[in-house]
């Protein structure tokens, strides 16, 4: 399922940054290093980025400072990484439930939301022990529980790709259907 926003008009020749979000699990690294491969565009994942400003990782961030701090540091990054160049760039799961984040991703560049059924979510989140939010706890419950908050604020996206359990390839071949003129 793709659905473009009727107030966006995608383009790949956009010179504005395309910005992947959703849920973690659904794909946004995977499917961003394929795209910007597609598209010709460099590709960034933001997590990535805000652990070398940081000289951390995203948990010691979390367990040292609390989410409010990661949050604000994720936004400057962000905002950082939509100078320049247009590019893909793979946010973290709650960086577009930042109110100052969402703002300035849907003023500034593409937002495409990679959605998922919360099943395939659970199976690609359970492979990796990393995600500060699902430590010691349930996966299905966090995710369910997070998907009731901010699956309404990802609606606010230009671009919904459902991405499932096929090969990530298929996807990036509905964010470029989406993408067309």
């Amino acid at each position: 399922m793709t659905t473009p926003s009727s107030n966006y008009s995608a383009n790949p020749n956009t010179r504005r940054s395309i910005v992947l979000i959703g849920m973690m699990g659904v794909g946004k690294s995977s499917v961003g290093r394929r795209l910007a491969s597609r598209l010709g565009l460099d590709f960034v994942d933001a997590d990535d980025e805000i652990e070398a400003a940081a000289n951390m990782t995203i948990a010691e961030i979390f367990e040292q400072y609390g989410e409010d701090y990661f949050r604000d540091g994720e936004r400057r990054v962000i905002a950082r990484l939509m100078d320049g160049q247009p590019k893909v760039i793979a946010t973290g799961g709650g960086a577009f439930t930042n109110d100052e984040t969402r703002e300035l991703i849907l003023q500034r560049a593409c937002s495409i939301w990679l959605d998922a059924d919360i099943d395939t979510l659970v199976e690609r989140v359970s492979r990796r022990n990393h995600r500060p939010l699902l430590h010691g706890k349930n996966p299905r419950d966090v995710i369910e529980e997070l998907g009731k908050k901010r699956n309404p604020l990802y609606a606010l996206a230009d671009i919904r790709v459902c991405s499932d359990a096929s090969p990530h390839g298929r996807t990036v071949d509905r964010i470029m259907e989406a993408l067309s003129p």
